[in-house]
């Protein structure tokens, strides 16, 4: 049987050129259902805030877009829909994704699998941490040792984790019998931030921070709409939860809120349509009521309002519309 760490099995299952969970045709909306996914409202948010990051930055000639994770670029595309022409006529929209550029795509959208250096504008990753590989590490009597895994899935202990892994946990993960190593999200995100000359970076996904980091172990697999154990051969989505206080860039503004408490401040809400308006305009009435439906998926403390948003702002104001925000906390790395 072959075995290897986490973090290579997960790099193999999830990205690997010859069966890689997501270079598969059907892309990740074929296994699972992310707020890009659940309602154009999304986007529509996601295009509110890069407008409010245009202004931040004095509405530069050149205002870039950077969607990280990009899937098959559902999200890009919607904020380019939703965005209105003079900001589109300076919009530079990029697309970071290994997989294949998609059939469709608008001409402007730059396909690439490397993040583009020294843009200004708005950095989004949707779902994106969670799903870049880590090793996993289990306590016993001998201390700190690395969680090996076989293509089935089955597990054993291996080797005392190196130095730098060992320092990782004891600042941030000292308790537990398990622990995921999440420096390589760290420095994921730390080459994220660094790209943006100028900008806010935004990152989104289930996350905990010291105040309630779990016992146990987050790593869990996803297959057609349903949680499935991890198994690394390609065949699901290996995904983690975020160390968040772990991940943000120390020196650099930091800002986190639910999602819920986000979308809400870009006015992403469940509120159901008055019903004067459903004997005034029955159509208005269906449609207005369709899109109450989608905030409240959107936003449900208990399922995607459930996310968490990470602002970092580079060499910028935080944005007034999020500044303003009562639920965003600052964060201290």
């Amino acid at each position: 049987m072959s075995w290897m760490r986490w973090r290579t099995a997960m790099e193999q299952a999830l990205y690997g050129t010859d069966g890689g969970f997501y270079r598969r045709p059907e892309g990740p909306a074929g296994h699972f259902r992310t707020s890009v996914h659940a309602s154009p409202r999304y986007a529509g948010a996601v295009a509110r805030l890069l407008t409010e990051v245009d202004a931040a930055l004095g509405h530069p000639a050149e205002l870039a877009l950077v969607d990280i994770g990009a899937g098959r670029g559902e999200l890009v595309t919607g904020v380019l829909a939703a965005v209105g022409p003079e900001l589109a006529g300076r919009l530079r929209p990029y697309a970071v994704e290994l997989a294949d550029r998609p059939d469709g795509l608008p001409e402007s959208v730059v396909w690439t699998d490397r993040l583009p250096d020294g843009v200004s504008g708005l950095l989004f990753a949707n779902e994106w941490l969670d799903n870049v590989p880590l090793d996993s590490a289990e306590r016993d009597e001998q201390g700190l040792r690395y969680v090996e895994v076989a293509p089935d899935g089955t597990e054993r202990l291996g080797d005392p984790v190196e130095r730098a892994d060992a320092d990782w946990a004891a600042r941030w993960w000292p308790e537990g019998p398990r622990v995921e190593l999440g420096s390589p999200r760290d420095a994921a995100w730390a080459a994220a931030v660094g790209s943006l000359e100028r900008g806010l970076a935004v990152a989104v996904d289930y996350a905990h921070t010291r105040a309630d980091r779990p016992l146990f172990e987050t790593l869990t697999g996803f297959r057609e709409g349903r949680e499935v154990r991890p198994v690394p051969d390609g065949s699901c989505d290996l995904t983690a939860h975020v160390a968040l206080d772990a991940v943000a860039v120390p020196g650099v503004h930091s800002l986190w809120t639910t999602q819920r408490d986000a979308l809400r401040a870009l006015g992403v809400d469940g509120a159901r349509p008055p019903l004067a308006l459903a004997s005034g305009d029955p159509v208005a009435y269906l449609r207005a009521l369709g899109a109450a439906g989608e905030g409240a998926e959107l936003t449900d403390p208990a399922g995607l309002g459930g996310f968490v948003w990470l602002a970092q702002a580079v060499r910028m104001p935080v944005p007034e519309g999020l500044a303003r925000l009562p639920g965003w906390q600052t964060l201290t790395p």
